[in-house]
């Protein structure tokens, strides 16, 4: 009897250990002003690996609308209510910023999907828990200063969001043109659900830059463009890669064409080069997508995916040092992604993590693209 009992003991530890589970949060923000950013995150949830070896994994997907007291509510709840090992997102700066510190407090990896530098740097206390799998704001605007440069700009005028992804934008890119002797020669901001930018695009076109630079994401991001042409504003428009997506060429119509942005490879895979590791990988995406949800998805999904590629790669190491659902393991896993995520090809870039930079991307991760006869088109560099 007592064999039998003992053995049944080992039995039901052996299986307990086969089916460990790992649960990762996912924070999107799917429907609001974001949607073109939010959606094509929370469907990539559905393509993210259900299992790495014998260990399951468990997604839980929270909304937040683009709201930032909803993004802290719904973080806690991850936290505090499904206890979960890791997250995933949120879909914008502004709500990435506002769970920083229950994100430090719990001890909890986040895999940030936004572009702002600022939730990675400066890599303090609180922002070591975070991790980031999209392109720096300064690795992108080095590409749309290069491009000025080379087309003869002297000045330029800047409107971006008043949150910390436009005033991060503008603390990075003005004095990176100006040290390439470009000058900044008007600054304006507006609000993510602004329903008009009338006022700021006549103060911009007052200036007479060369050229005009906006710093916005989504759809929202469209509207400095479309008036400034509609207000006759003839010079050259530069935005970031936060309108790398096919929603802005829908939305902006004609108004768009000649933009200039710098964006993942994924926005152009077509015209990379087949012996470019991360179109393998971006196809794998597309493909899976595709025959999921019957389109191609934007390139804001990549995050989220790439987010995923990271977690399976550091996920055996944490593993095998702790319990999923302990805060050693959340701390291995961490450390894993610090210290066992090198030349990691995703649909954005190559990660080569580090305990000094919890992004690792650097120039493989962006191209110089335009919009040309309704379509983005690769410009080279």
């Amino acid at each position: 009897m007592f064999v039998r009992f003992a053995v049944a003991i080992v039995a039901f530890a052996l299986s307990a250990v086969a089916t460990a589970q790992v649960k990762i949060g996912l924070m999107v923000s799917a429907t609001g002003p974001t949607t073109a950013i939010g959606q094509p995150q929370r469907n990539t949830g559905e393509l993210l690996p259900p299992r790495i070896g014998d260990t399951t994994i468990d997604y839980i997907s929270l909304e937040d609308g683009g709201d930032t007291t909803r993004a802290v509510q719904n973080v806690k709840k991850l936290i505090q209510e499904h206890n979960v090992d890791a997250i995933i997102g949120p879909s914008t700066t502004p709500n990435a910023l506002a769970i920083l510190d229950a994100i430090a407090e719990s001890g909890t990896p986040l895999m940030a999907t936004v572009g702002t530098s600022s939730v990675v740097e400066p890599l303090d206390a609180k922002r070591r828990w975070v991790f980031k799998t999209t392109q720096n704001d300064d690795l992108i605007a080095a590409a749309l200063v290069k491009h000025m440069k080379k087309a003869g700009v002297k000045t330029f005028g800047f409107i971006g969001f008043k949150d910390p992804y436009g005033e991060n934008w503008n603390r990075v890119f003005v004095p990176m043109a100006q040290k390439a002797g470009i000058e900044r020669v008007a600054t304006e901001y507006y609000q993510r659900a602004d329903p008009s930018v009338t006022g700021q695009a006549l103060k911009l076109i007052a200036a007479k830059p060369d050229a005009v630079l906006v710093a916005g994401v989504g759809g929202p991001g469209v509207l400095p463009q479309t008036t400034l042409r509609d207000l006759g504003y003839k010079g050259a428009i530069y935005q970031t890669h936060g309108v790398a997506a096919d929603d802005f060429i829908r939305l902006g119509k004609e108004k768009v064409e000649g933009t200039v942005l710098a964006a993942g490879p994924m926005l152009v895979i077509d015209e990379i080069a087949d012996a470019n590791p991360i179109k393998r990988v971006s196809l794998r995406y597309i493909r899976a997508y595709e025959k999921l949800f019957g389109q191609k998805p934007a390139t804001f999904g990549a995050n989220t995916y790439d987010a995923g590629l990271i977690l399976q790669a550091a996920m055996p190491a944490a593993l095998a040092k702790a319990k999923p659902g302990t805060p050693e393991f959340r701390r291995a896993l961490r450390d894993s992604v610090e210290n066992n995520v090198r030349d990691l090809v995703g649909c954005q870039g190559v990660f080569n993590m580090s305990a000094t930079n919890h992004n690792g991307m650097d120039e493989r991760a962006r191209v110089l693209v335009t919009v040309r006869d309704g379509k983005f088109r690769l410009v080279p560099e």
